[in-house]
């Protein structure tokens, strides 16, 4: 009797934790680090990618040395972030991830801007192969980040309603940061990276100390 009664016990706590949330948000906190991993996976790929196009654009544009320093330092400080899972956790050190990776991004964006100033440079085969990859790992970054956001989205909503809100309070379930952006669209569209508009001077490159055209 003692042991059926256990049993019984074991089933109603199974099916009150079902029914108050809890395995839903349990179901949605993997979810969310199995997003996560991705656009981590993602944004390495992009770091993975600078070295080589920082070299590459030394090579044809050695005195964009300003541009060229601010890319391998917003690479740096990206690469001092430790974004482990336990970073979906702590708001400031998320907030400090976003920022580093919106440094990156602003660095990469100036320096395709010089890119502009050099033919040779964009016609060359070796860069032309890395932008082909960066425009692919910018997309998928894209994507990587709808997931994230969905499935933050989601989680987020079933931790503050009631009634599950008590079960996240019982448990220690608590809201994911998440990434935030001053145009919403921005997310779901990848940054444009395009080399095939021709270049504004009819032959040569720009003289050094020249300055970047402005962007539009």
């Amino acid at each position: 009797m003692t042991n059926r009664f256990a049993t019984f016990l074991v089933l109603l706590a199974t099916l009150a934790l079902g029914g108050c949330g809890y395995n839903t948000m349990q179901a949605g906190d993997q979810q969310i680090k199995a997003a996560w991993a991705e656009v981590i996976n993602q944004y390495q790929r992009r770091t993975d990618l600078i070295p080589n196009l920082v070299e590459t654009v030394k090579g044809f544009a050695a005195q964009e040395q300003a541009v060229l320093l601010g890319v391998t330092s917003a690479r740096a400080k990206v690469g001092s972030i430790q974004a482990t899972p336990e970073l979906l956790n702590d708001p400031r050190a998320f907030a400090r991830f976003q920022q580093a990776q919106g440094e990156l991004s602003s660095a990469l964006s100036r320096l395709l801007v010089v890119v502009e100033n050099y033919p040779q440079l964009k016609s060359d085969r070796n860069f032309r192969d890395l932008q082909a990859q960066l425009e692919g790992t910018e997309n998928r970054i894209a994507v990587a980040r709808n997931r994230y956001i969905k499935a933050v989205q989601e989680y987020n909503t079933v931790v503050v309603q009631f009634p599950t809100n008590l079960t996240a309070m019982l448990f220690g379930f608590k809201e994911k940061p998440q990434f935030t952006v001053e145009d919403e669209k921005a997310i779901a569209k990848a940054p444009k990276v395009d080399f095939g508009k021709p270049a504004p001077q009819a032959t040569g490159g720009a003289p050094a100390g020249s300055p970047a055209p402005q962007t539009k």
